[in-house]
């Protein structure tokens, strides 16, 4: 219940115009902290909704893989630099990404403790190389992407992904190199 109140709340904050257009006027705030806080949001409100419609989430996402599939469908079209500058501009692109995120919240804390140990392997593995190519599309680029957003703002974004890149590396090898066997009995 507390959770629920904590994404309502955090809902509730990111909506807010002055909070929402300080966050939207910078391209790594943008992408690197207003979306993961929707999803984050999503995520909190989720427990709620999970146990409220059980019925609906034990048949339509039983082993995980349907509501990753949309999770994985919504996040890259996030990653777009084109969605994130249509957001800016077009208020429908902007409704859809405040409805979208929190979705992509909710189907990730429903579906990510039945996935299979392989399947969140793929996940993630899919992630750290999606990150690694939006790091050196933005940093390398040489052109201007979006066209709401300064070339320099693009090429910290692209350094934002280079650091969360190297973070899910580091997360992989400290993963592969530690002791799992009291976790498994």
């Amino acid at each position: 219940m507390k959770q629920t109140g904590l994404g309502i709340i955090l809902y509730g904050i990111l909506v807010v115009p002055p909070v929402k257009a300080y966050l939207e006027s910078i391209m790594l705030l943008h992408m690197l902290v207003q979306l993961p806080l929707l999803i984050l949001a999503g995520w909190f409100i989720g427990d709620r909704l999970i146990k409220k419609f059980h019925p609906f989430f034990t048949a339509w996402n039983t082993d995980g893989v349907p509501g990753m599939i949309f999770v994985v469908f919504i996040t890259m079209y996030w990653m777009l630099p084109r969605a994130l500058d249509e957001a800016v501009t077009m208020y429908y692109i902007e409704l859809f990404k405040f409805i979208s995120l929190p979705l992509v919240g909710l189907f990730l804390k429903d579906s990510w403790k039945k996935m299979q140990t392989l399947g969140k392997g793929f996940i993630f593995l899919n992630y750290l190389s999606m990150f690694a190519l939006m790091a050196w599309l933005y940093i390398d680029s040489p052109i201007q992407i979006c066209n709401n957003y300064l070339e320099t703002q693009q090429k910290f974004l692209g350094w934002g992904f280079l650091v969360i890149t190297i973070w899910m590396i580091l997360y992989l090898l400290q993963a592969v190199f530690t002791d799992h066997s009291e976790k498994a009995e």
